[in-house]
């Protein structure tokens, strides 16, 4: 059987082959509909960019100046984390320039099968957010991503928090600068993290886009706009063919049990949210959304 495999950076060839040979190195089973629909972190579509796990770890709890609530853990118990959600089955990780975590990421997933793997990062344009006043173009910024994820190219690329209407002129140069990553294979699929209802109605309107990071709970907490406003636009951008990541769905970590429970009733039954990100800081947390995940997943299917 001839295998084609993307490794992480610093994996040696021998290794690779010793891997395979041994069989030491994992592959995905098969698999079906039925499992899919069962299985909180099946692969499935996002949009039509490409298929990712259903849930992601997020990295950025309260980000700013790359520092976040799970850097905060330290390296030690922020690593076991990302280990911890990696041993449960969950494949998609989510990070950002500014949350300072690619490191952290790209050691703990190095020597794993990296197309089993996939990583979201963003690029921050504004001002503030980092410690450097300098905004380079996203081929420059990438470079340096892949260096600390130890990879050689990023699934999901985003343009991080916009926020105006008119941000699709602002941050073209950025725009044109990811397209050509994802022809060199850079990035596999671009897009933005949207952080108002205008924002979110210009992303959806621009063939650029593959991917929506979309603020999205029925509560209203942490998000851009009443659901009533939001969840058309989120549904025309989705039959557009783009994919969406729902984040705040638990409103960073301020919902109690029901809530939570209410909160995944309620996005995973719009039919428009592909995969959904939660920064977890406790291996409890991750166990606990699983298996509201599973538990909707099995209520769907009766």
């Amino acid at each position: 059987m001839k295998i084609r495999r993307r490794e992480f950076l610093g994996t040696a060839a021998a290794a690779t082959a010793g891997a395979l040979m041994t069989g030491n190195l994992a592959v995905a089973a098969p698999q079906t509909a039925a499992s899919a629909d069962l299985d909180p972190v099946a692969l499935v579509p996002l949009g039509k960019a490409l298929t990712v796990c259903r849930i992601s770890c997020g990295t950025g709890m309260r980000g700013g100046g790359r520092q976040t609530n799970q850097t905060r853990l330290g390296k030690e118990k922020f690593e076991a984390l990302l280990r911890y959600a990696y041993d449960q089955g969950i494949r998609q990780f989510d990070m950002g320039d500014m949350y300072g975590t690619h490191p952290y990421v790209g050691r703990v997933l190095k020597g794993k099968p990296r197309e089993e793997i996939q990583l979201v990062s963003k690029i921050w344009t504004r001002p503030g957010g980092l410690p450097e006043k300098e905004r380079p173009l996203a081929d420059v910024l990438v470079r340096r991503f892949l260096e600390e994820l130890q990879t050689d190219y990023i699934d999901v690329l985003q343009i991080h928090c916009m926020d105006r209407p008119d941000w699709t002129k602002e941050q073209r140069p950025q725009m044109d600068a990811m397209a050509k990553l994802k022809e060199q294979g850079l990035i596999r699929a671009h897009g933005v993290s949207i952080h108002s209802l205008p924002a979110l109605e210009a992303a959806a309107a621009e063939p650029w886009v593959d991917v929506i990071h979309a603020r999205i709970n029925p509560y209203g907490h942490r998000t851009d706009a009443p659901m009533e406003q939001v969840v058309p636009v989120l549904k025309k951008a989705h039959a557009a063919g783009k994919g969406i990541i729902g984040m705040k769905l638990i409103g960073e970590g301020g919902f109690d049990p029901e809530q939570r429970k209410k909160t995944l009733k309620f996005v995973m039954d719009l039919g428009c949210i592909d995969s959904m990100t939660v920064g977890f800081e406790q291996p409890e947390q991750i166990d606990e959304f699983v298996g509201n995940v599973r538990e909707r997943l099995a209520a769907r299917t009766e």
